[in-house]
């Protein structure tokens, strides 16, 4: 497979991550804020700097909240603010989803969203994985407009959810079905072969070690939620090259 016939898409939740993968020969980056939520919508400042200083496509999830995908009335008005936000910082898209309470895509307020990121690349993002009716919700995706679907295959891994992404690739008629969740360098060449996808979003993070000297073991900054105080997920070039090797060595075209 040539390099241009896949497109990887980072999950970059910072500035530096935003940087790693634009270095690493990333096509794209999602940034995002709230990872351990799944993703919820980055700062300003953060959007303005990835853009000011990484030279990558850049896509921003905008999700208010962590939680389901049913939003209210208030929700949605802060949504189309941040699309509004993303769009004058020079976003090249926006990665969002809407439900019903009965689990089927929120049309009604998706078409409103819609016309906020008119001129924008839209992902309808993992909401996917909560719909009932997986190819009744790609057929209203495609209606809407939406460039590309985002999916585990309704599974907790994408490699896990192989057999419905293959079949949402075969159905698609107009959008792309980009897998993600738990997609590495060891299992990026059994879901390219296996379902046929041509875009791929993974985090490829690795760990590194607070800078911090003095540590204050008694308290956490998550309460009683504790979280790695003196550690900083970040993309990883190393992983990133990995993935696109892969690609590039063992896939026909």
């Amino acid at each position: 497979m040539q390099r241009q016939d896949f497109k990887i898409e980072i999950c970059a939740n910072s500035l530096l991550s935003a940087m790693i993968a634009a270095q690493s020969g990333a096509d794209r980056v999602e940034l995002c804020a709230g990872m351990p939520e799944g993703g919820t919508t980055p700062s300003w400042g953060e959007i303005a700097c990835v853009r000011e200083m990484a030279p990558i496509r850049l896509h921003v999830i905008i999700r208010p909240r962590g939680g389901d995908f049913l939003y209210s009335a208030e929700e949605r008005k802060v949504i189309w603010r941040d699309i509004e936000a993303a769009q004058k910082l020079g976003a090249d898209g926006v990665v969002l989803g809407c439900l019903t309470p009965d689990g089927e895509v929120d049309v009604a307020s998706m078409k409103e969203l819609m016309r906020a990121a008119e001129g924008m690349s839209v992902t309808f993002h993992r909401a996917f994985d909560m719909c009932r009716h997986p190819l009744e919700a790609l057929r209203r995706i495609e209606e809407l407009g939406c460039h590309r679907i985002l999916t585990s295959g309704q599974e907790a891994s994408a490699e896990a959810g192989i057999p419905l992404i293959r079949q949402l690739v075969a159905e698609a008629q107009q959008v792309i079905i980009m897998p993600g969740c738990g997609v590495n360098a060891s299992n990026i060449k059994n879901i390219a072969e296996q379902t046929g996808a041509r875009e791929f979003h993974l985090s490829a993070r690795k760990t590194i070690e607070s800078g911090m000297i003095y540590r204050n073991s008694r308290v956490s900054m998550g309460g009683t939620v504790h979280v790695a105080e003196y550690g900083q997920d970040v993309s990883s070039e190393e992983k990133i090259r990995q993935v696109i090797q892969v690609l590039e060595e063992n896939l026909e075209a």
